[in-house]
């Protein structure tokens, strides 16, 4: 692991629709000497940031560039479309991209979905952004397809929504530079992965110390000689026997090690 000099504070990047909350509370808990700054980041550059030093990991949108950056994916989200709530798609509980084939479906210049296909009639203009794609859902003019938690992001009384059964669905993955893999970043994976406090994987342990503060070198423990090799001519025969008592404790230890 690269890093051993841990920074004074860690700080997190995260896109729209993350709620790194929880994960947030635990770090709170552990590390209460170590603050944790978060750092909104549109989902396009989200990346970017990670790779200009601006932030030390990031909850981000897969894919991301995995020649640069490490990735651990967390979830993947559902997609659902976002409709006026008088809107005739309400009344199922659930549609396909093919039952949307009429709608006119907006799609925002910072889509996250990666549609191949967009589904539906075409907008004479893409929106700018989400936000923007909502105010246009709210208005009339078409609906929109985006993962749960950014549906959820935009709310409003006047907007409901549907899951899209064969819709393309967004990952999200904790990721961070794969040059920069610090104790800080081992910290927080352990966190998102549900590793208890006492968990040491990932962490070296730190050396013991003594009273001055110096680290102290670790003393081999000191072998006992082997039996037949203890000093003086007449305990030779005692020391032969010595030898096979010990072949046979040997023996037993490896029987019960395969048994």
């Amino acid at each position: 692991m690269t890093g051993s000099e841990a920074p004074p504070s860690f700080r997190l990047a995260y896109v729209p629709g993350v709620t790194p909350d929880k994960w947030v509370r635990i770090w709170n808990e552990r590390l209460p000497d170590v603050p944790l700054s978060l750092t909104q980041v549109p989902a396009a550059g989200a990346g970017g940031v990670l790779l200009d030093g601006d932030a030390d990991a990031g909850l981000l949108r897969l894919p991301v560039d995995r020649t640069v950056l490490s990735a651990i994916p967390l979830y993947t989200e559902t997609t659902v479309v976002l409709i006026p709530k008088d809107h005739l798609v309400t009344a199922a509980d659930e549609v396909t991209v093919e039952d949307l084939a009429d709608e006119i479906v907006l799609h925002p210049l910072d889509d996250v979905l990666g549609w191949e296909r967009l589904p539906g009639r075409p907008a004479l203009e893409r929106p700018d952004t989400t936000a923007d794609a909502v105010e246009l859902v709210a208005a009339g003019i078409g609906v929109l397809l985006v993962p749960l938690s950014l549906a959820r992001l935009h709310h409003r009384k006047d907007l409901t929504y549907r899951t899209v059964t064969d819709a393309p669905e967004s990952g999200v993955a904790l990721c961070w530079p794969e040059d920069a893999h610090t104790d800080r970043v081992e910290d927080f994976i352990g966190i998102v992965r549900g590793r208890t406090v006492n968990s040491t994987r990932g962490r070296q342990p730190e050396p013991a110390r003594s009273k001055d503060g110096r680290a102290e070198a670790s003393t081999p423990a000191r072998r006992k000689p082997a039996g037949g090799r203890t000093g003086g001519g007449r305990t030779g025969g005692s020391g032969a026997a010595g030898g096979k008592a010990g072949g046979k404790q040997t023996g037993g230890a490896a029987r019960r090690g395969t048994g």
